[in-house]
């Protein structure tokens, strides 16, 4: 996965929502365009949840973006 590749989805107009799906099962929801912040290296994003809590995933271990229209029914934001 390249920054390039994310980056088409989270500056996509219309936004849609997708899902993260890493190497270790994990799924991390990206609900809006501003929940989410790349590294200026481009090597991680930073994906924020309402809560305030955030993840830090290293784009080499995103294997799946899922676009759609509603939350992952498990593994959504969990620590990083």
């Amino acid at each position: 996965m390249t920054l390039e590749q994310l980056r088409n989805l989270f500056k996509a107009q219309p936004f849609r929502q997708f899902t993260m799906h890493l190497a270790d099962g994990r799924q991390i929801f990206v609900r809006h365009p501003d929940f989410i912040l790349p590294a200026p290296s481009g090597r991680t994003v930073i994906v924020y949840q309402p809560d305030d809590s955030f993840n830090i995933i290293d784009l080499l271990l995103v294997t799946d973006l899922h676009v759609g229209s509603g939350s992952p029914s498990s593994g959504t934001g969990s620590p990083a």
